[in-house]
């Protein structure tokens, strides 16, 4: 087994008033030569959006992005619609920029902060047609247990949001003193584990809120909890 360790203040920050960025890989003005990307996971990034700002209209093209809203209100446009759609808490967001799209985000709230993390996944097909798609997720269906919020296109898993890549991404939520065992789908994948709060223990090293592990050549590890935490965990080819 090899681990790599990210403390949560070890991340890229970014103050652009109006947006508080936090970088897990090298992105924009923050590049760190031994984080530029961990297996086929290119970018996690944790961001603050004020109320009515955003991301103006900009291309994309050969990327799998994932949106995940933690608090608050997304709205989403692309070229493929042309309408302002909203992404809420509990619901996770995909989209395959293939040939290339051109796409808008914003937080929706005219009073409320919006809070996500972005997550961008190199893909295993390259100029495929883009495509969107986003589901709401029951928050209850994670106690205790991983759910599953995205998986590959060409796998049989008809729960979960499609990425063109080989790869996983899904959450749990545990209560205090629990232990739980994260079985890899082969040697072959890495799991990127970001503690969204609470705190653990993965393999004698202490997670807290917003701290991170890469494990990868091991097909399973084992998580204790200390307090109610939540989990993150984006499984991915580790050679692509």
């Amino acid at each position: 087994m090899k681990i790599i360790y990210h403390k949560a203040e070890s991340r890229g920050f970014a103050n652009h008033g109006w947006l508080q960025a936090n970088h897990s890989f090298s992105f924009a003005n923050f590049h760190n030569p031994d984080k530029v990307h961990f297996g086929a996971l290119r970018v996690l990034n944790d961001d603050i959006i004020a109320p009515k700002m955003g991301f103006g209209t900009h291309p994309h093209d050969n990327m799998e992005i994932i949106t995940i809203p933690l608090k608050g209100v997304l709205k989403h446009k692309d070229n493929m619609s042309d309408e302002w759609i909203p992404v809420l808490p509990g619901e996770v967001q995909v989209m395959s920029a293939g040939t290339g799209v051109q796409h808008s985000e914003i937080n929706g709230s005219v009073d409320e902060h919006l809070s996500l993390f972005q997550i961008w996944i190199f893909p295993d097909k390259q100029n495929v047609k883009p495509r969107y798609d986003q589901k709401k997720f029951d928050k209850n269906e994670r106690k205790g247990k991983l759910q599953t919020l995205v998986t590959s296109i060409d796998e049989a898993h008809d729960s979960s949001l499609k990425i063109h890549q080989n790869a996983v991404i899904s959450r749990i939520d545990l209560d205090k003193n629990k232990t739980f065992v994260y079985k890899l789908k082969s040697i072959n994948h890495g799991v990127y584990v970001m503690t969204v709060n609470g705190k653990v223990f993965i393999e004698n090293q202490v997670l807290e809120s917003r701290d991170a592990l890469g494990i990868y050549e091991t097909d399973l590890f084992e998580i204790k909890t200390e307090v109610e935490t939540s989990l993150l965990f984006i499984e991915v080819p580790m050679k692509f």
